[in-house]
């Protein structure tokens, strides 16, 4: 198949936490003189390396990764920044003449980026997002997700309650336009995408999943994610700011500071991060023009797998 000349390629390997995106993105990085832009909301905040299963420079393998260890904990990241940031990189991965491969699995972000979505002309009601700033401080993150629930159950069902940062964007959103984020949400996803773009998504059967996930909190905690959260705190990191929000991090604040046991946090790591994992699913399977990819189908292996990826990227026209 003939590339599209009009637009530029992008390749996004995606899929739910602990799939193992980032060895096969290593490994199609290196089949195709690729570059790795990181989508991922926490692998963007520096001395956050083991709760955010961050890559290790060992295993880069020489392959370009950007989006990756640029603020410090005490900044905030959001769906802009990455957008603007990943827009900047893709430039200069096209100018080396590379091919960019989004790996993470924040599909709100990869979404932003695939279709464009213009966030700019969105209005603010600074006085209404402090007042539901200030229910969440004294009530708690759970009345401000009910009252998502009532105005928009389904934005309800994929924001997470702990995400107050979202939770709020979709009451403003509502409190302003009147419309519901998720209908709004659902009409970006009909936009073309300015890439000639292929969109893989990593999965498992769910029991292997769950199985990897708690093998991986069990692996973090013998790494020593306690003494990261703990350098974390030293360094002014609080339970309110958006990098300690996630999965790993604000469960071993909570035992640091006594209010629960390091059993207790290990637990809710693991199942808060399979419900994410849950979550990350259903984002996908509401994407267009999504290539699954089955890990059983492929028996594990790798290699079948990345032949099955370059053969869908040929026809594509993304590569050659």
């Amino acid at each position: 198949m003939e590339q599209n000349t009009t637009k530029r390629p992008l390749i996004i390997l995606t899929g739910p936490t602990a799939v193992g995106k980032t060895e096969l993105s290593i490994r199609l990085a290196r089949l195709i003189q690729g570059s790795v832009i990181s989508a991922d909301s926490m692998q963007v905040y520096r001395h956050m390396d083991i709760g955010s299963a961050k890559i290790k420079k060992s295993e880069m393998q020489e392959i370009p990764h950007y989006l990756i260890d640029i603020l410090e904990p005490t900044e905030e990241f959001h769906v802009v920044q990455f957008q603007q940031y990943a827009k900047k990189y893709l430039q200069e991965i096209y100018a080396l003449g590379r091919i960019p491969i989004i790996v993470g699995g924040t599909g709100f972000y990869i979404q932003a980026l695939l279709y464009d979505i213009d966030f700019t002309k969105e209005q603010a009601d600074s006085t209404y997002r402090d007042t539901l700033m200030q229910i969440a401080k004294e009530q708690g993150a759970h009345v401000l997700h009910q009252m998502l629930a009532k105005a928009d159950p389904k934005a309800a069902e994929e924001i997470h309650e702990n995400n107050v940062k979202r939770v709020i964007r979709a009451l403003e959103f509502y409190h302003l336009s009147g419309r519901k984020i998720s209908e709004h949400n659902e009409q970006e996803r009909q936009k073309q995408s300015p890439y000639q773009f292929a969109y893989f998504v990593l999965n498992d059967k769910r029991e292997k999943l769950y199985e990897r996930i708690n093998y991986r909190v069990e692996q973090m905690l013998t790494e020593g994610l306690v003494d990261e959260v703990l350098k974390l705190q030293k360094l002014g990191c609080t339970k309110d700011m958006v990098s300690m929000q996630g999965l790993g991090y604000k469960e071993i604040l909570s035992y640091l500071e006594g209010t629960c046991t390091l059993e207790d946090a290990a637990y809710q790591i693991k199942r808060d991060t399979r419900h994410f994992a849950k979550r990350q699913l259903t984002w996908f399977r509401r994407e267009q023009d999504v290539v699954w990819v089955n890990k059983p189908e492929f028996n594990y292996d790798n290699d079948k797998i990345l032949n099955y990826m370059q053969k869908i990227l040929r026809q594509k026209g993304i590569v050659t």
